[in-house]
């Protein structure tokens, strides 16, 4: 039985060294740009042909999408659901999923380092860029939510907020994939990111993290009326008082990567909460203080 417990562990380390090769020692900056050329291409036969072969790798489900004809790649990444197929959760007292995800790493930051796979921490200040930025996160919570590339791409406010500070940072494209996350240190910090820095009514702060991720590495945020990209000339720091209500759409990805949610003391993941769960936008995640179940 050991013996074949070992035989099972090499297939699979084999395969995930395999994967990690195939999705990261390669030019990741210019198959990203590929990519972001190759889904603008407005044809509906190559985007039929091109859903085709996506599905061959993918369970991408176009069944709760509004339903159009596609003439792009890029079309496809970025639908709408139908009115109603992400309810919100109508509890007041909750904060609730920004998006589709399977979630990853959870938990408390401790002496500023958060978890990207077990054995493998990050600070959270060199997420941010900035200390000062980081600081009200420090003895908080974090819960990093991954988005496959067959999910839907756009998220939503978790609460009712105001965006006051955005900053985009520069960084390559390693896979946001379980394989990778194990195997790169501080990837989370090394690739293109945006901190979107909120604010609840009663002045909490909220903080959303999108990772950019080989092949994708647009952004698009309403806040700014802007699709921020790797090689965004500047400004990287956009100062903007912008305000979403619970559940309002607040921009998309051009295709799968990751959302870390970043909370302050006080704010307490649900204990529901749990690694590899599927989470859908709308779904609660944490409660906020002075709050309970029961109202």
């Amino acid at each position: 039985m050991s013996m074949k417990l070992a035989s099972w562990r090499d297939r699979l380390t084999q395969q995930e060294q395999l994967n990690f090769l195939l999705t990261n020692r390669v030019p990741r900056l210019a198959l990203t740009r590929f990519m972001g050329w190759y889904s603008r291409i407005e044809s509906p036969g190559l985007t039929r042909l091109s859903v085709a072969v996506w599905r061959l790798f993918t369970d991408l489900d176009l069944s709760e999408a509004e339903p159009r004809a596609y003439r792009s790649l890029r079309e496809v990444f970025t639908r709408r659901l139908r009115p109603g197929v992400r309810p919100v959760d109508a509890d007041p007292g909750v904060l609730v999923s920004p998006c589709d995800a399977i979630v990853g790493a959870f938990g408390r930051v401790e002496r500023g380092m958060a978890l990207q796979a077990k054995g493998m921490a990050y600070g959270i200040q060199e997420l941010f860029g900035d200390a000062q930025r980081a600081a009200p996160y420090l003895n908080g919570s974090y819960l990093t939510l991954r988005l496959t590339s067959s999910m839907y791409h756009r998220f939503h406010a978790p609460a009712d907020l105001t965006i006051e500070r955005v900053t985009h940072l520069a960084g390559d494209t390693w896979n946001v994939n379980p394989i990778a996350l194990k195997r790169v240190e501080r990837l989370f910090c090394r690739n293109v990111r945006a901190a979107i820095e909120t604010r609840l009514p009663d002045g909490t702060p909220i903080a959303l993290v999108p990772v950019a991720a080989i092949l994708v590495a647009s952004l698009r945020l309403h806040a700014l009326d802007l699709t921020l990209r790797p090689d965004h000339p500047g400004p990287h720091r956009f100062d903007c008082r912008h305000s979403h209500t619970r559940g309002e759409e607040m921009g998309w990805f051009e295709q799968g990567s990751t959302i870390i949610v970043f909370l302050p003391p006080g704010v307490a993941l649900l204990d529901g909460v749990s690694t590899g769960q599927r989470l859908r936008m709308g779904q609660a995640i944490a409660r906020l203080p002075g709050t309970s179940a029961d109202g």
